[in-house]
Formats: C-alpha cells, sequence, structure tokens
C-alpha cells in the first residue's frame, strides 16, 4: 500500500501536536505545579445534609475581620441563597471570601463584569475570594444547564460604601 507524502505530513504533524499538548500539560502539572481549580481546599460536604448541618445551613455573610468578609452561598434549582430572593449586599473594596455549594445539580456562578466565574458541584465546596472595588449592582446568573427554570436562575449582589453596610443583617459564626 502506498501512503502519499501529503498524507505522511500530515500524520506527522498530528502525532506531533498530540505529542506537544501532552507534553504542555505534563509541564504544567509537574514543573509549574498547576492544579485544578477547587482542589486545593479539597473542602466537601454531605449535599444530603448540606441545608441542616454546618455553615451552609444559614447561608449569608460573616464578617472575619474589618476588611475581610465570608459569603456562604448555596445553589440550588432555581435560586442563589443569597441573592435570587434579595439582594446580596457587601461592603465595597473589602476582601471577599465566598464558598459555594450545591445540594442538588451542578450549577454555574458568574458574575459578568467582575471575572468571578465557577462551576458549583454537589458535594464540593467552591472556594474564591475577590473585591468588589466600587460601589454598585452586579447581577449573577447560572451559566451551568440546571433543569426546567434554569433561564430564571438569577441573582444580584448589592455593594454599598462600607460606611453604609448594615452589618445587623451578618450570621453570627
Amino acid at each position: 500500500m502506498h501512503v502519499h507524502r501529503f498524507e505522511k505530513l500530515w500524520i506527522g504533524l498530528s502525532l506531533l501536536l498530540i505529542a506537544a499538548f501532552i507534553g504542555i500539560v505534563l509541564f504544567g502539572f509537574t514543573v509549574m505545579n498547576l492544579k485544578v481549580p477547587g482542589v486545593e481546599t479539597g473542602e466537601t460536604v454531605d449535599p444530603a445534609t448540606v441545608l441542616s448541618e454546618g455553615p451552609f445551613a444559614k447561608p449569608g455573610v460573616r464578617k472575619i475581620s474589618d476588611d475581610h468578609y465570608e459569603v456562604y452561598m448555596l445553589a440550588q434549582q432555581f435560586i442563589f441563597r443569597p441573592g435570587s430572593t434579595r439582594p446580596l449586599t457587601l461592603p465595597a473594596d473589602t476582601k471577599i471570601t465566598f464558598h459555594m455549594t450545591s445540594p442538588d445539580v451542578m450549577h454555574g456562578f458568574e458574575v459578568p463584569g467582575s471575572g468571578l466565574n465557577s462551576t458549583v458541584i454537589p458535594g464540593q465546596v467552591a472556594t474564591f475570594t475577590t473585591r468588589f472595588p466600587e460601589a454598585k449592582s452586579y447581577g449573577i446568573i447560572c451559566h451551568q444547564y440546571c433543569g426546567s427554570a434554569h433561564h430564571n436562575m438569577q441573582g444580584e449582589i448589592k455593594v454599598v460604601p462600607p460606611s453604609e453596610f448594615d452589618e445587623s443583617n451578618l450570621i453570627s459564626q
């Protein structure tokens, strides 16, 4: 059987590209010590009890220090708790650490224009930290199909100046 030289060239280039891709991935994970997002904490929860036990049983904002707050948030068919029924209010220009999980199905969490984007997986806790530099309202959308009312799954983050932030709505630790 005769293989045309252009076919040999394409086969060779294809094999070279596959080898280069595998090499780059291995280099990233070994030499550069890259990790899959969310794996570094390894925090897990039981989706069957997440609504009744632990910090996600009372989702909301907790104060860590004067310049640091934590948000425990649930993505649940078809709402964000807190954030969907009433806006999640946060102070501007402070460190905000989000902890998110889901008791039912996979969801997405995106705040357009802020760089916040995460996949929320039942049983796993997605943790990420950010700062909202200015006081304004940000929308929250679910970007992972989660069921028949997925298109309605949205919310709002209302960022206010630190002097206007009402700490009476904080969840006690």
